[in-house]
């Protein structure tokens, strides 16, 4: 009856949610909101502070968070290309209060040479965890 309907239900949304991977225009990232914000949108040159969380898609190792201890929060200006593109285009149209995955692959990213003081491999993708937390 009714509980096989959700069952079936709640596994196909979960299936949904999994692969609900957004793209921007003109870019390789790709974008899933994990959490809804409001009011006001990121745009080229605003000041934004965020939290993010970074990790080396390879390999699955956090190489950076600000929500470690001793880890402020990190403020940059969207769009002028003040971080590597992936992140830059990724959180353009977030709204205030937003946490979006972002997977971005290395020519969007840290590029053939890597980071290797960040243990980010020669041409690794990255995942970042971004919350908008304020932008000016």
């Amino acid at each position: 009856g009714s509980w096989h309907w959700l069952s079936k239900h709640t596994s196909a949304v979960a299936h949904l949610r999994s692969n609900v991977m957004s793209a921007i225009k003109g870019c390789k990232t790709t974008y899933e909101i994990l959490k809804a914000g409001a009011g006001a949108a990121v745009a080229k040159g605003n000041k934004v502070t965020v939290h993010a969380t970074g990790t080396v898609k390879e390999t699955q190792k956090k190489f950076w968070s600000t929500k470690d201890p001793g880890q402020q929060p990190f403020e940059y200006q969207a769009g002028v290309g003040a971080v590597i593109t992936g992140w830059d285009q990724g959180c353009l149209g977030m709204a205030l209060g937003e946490v979006r995955k972002l997977d971005i692959p290395a020519d969007e990213g840290y590029g053939a040479s890597g980071f290797p003081a960040w243990g980010i491999p020669p041409n690794g993708g990255l995942l970042f965890e971004i919350e908008v937390l304020k932008i000016n």
